[in-house]
């Protein structure tokens, strides 16, 4: 939904998260095989810190890789999913203690890491 007198990152903002495909996240998938996780997740859980932190990697980056220090399959699963919610990004795939994360770019004139495929 594009509202009047809006430029391209402002609709984005409004944009509805549309599912990515399994291609897509498989080439996500592999781009992030080569990453160092960026952000490590402790006894604390998703506090607002981790929060901002996470939603300032995505916007500079668009992927970002984490890891879950000391907490249980459940609660990762749990974490994930409201940290996807919160951010507003992709959830891509966990692997063990790690989760990846993907928000197209926002920004107009700049590639998405999908428009490469």
């Amino acid at each position: 939904m594009v509202l009047a007198g809006e430029g391209i990152a402002e609709s984005l903002f409004y944009m509805e998260k549309t599912a990515l495909t399994g291609a897509q996240k498989s080439r996500l998938r592999g781009l992030g095989q080569r990453m160092d996780a960026s952000i490590k997740i402790g006894k604390d859980g998703l506090t607002p810190t981790i929060l901002s932190e996470v939603r300032r990697q995505l916007g500079a980056h668009e992927l970002v890789k984490l890891r879950y220090v000391g907490t249980e399959r459940d609660e990762r699963a749990a974490m994930s999913a409201k940290l996807s919610e919160e951010t507003g990004s992709h959830f891509v795939g966990s692997v063990g203690q790690t989760a990846l994360f993907f928000t197209p770019s926002a920004t107009a004139g700049k590639a998405s890491l999908l428009e490469s495929e």
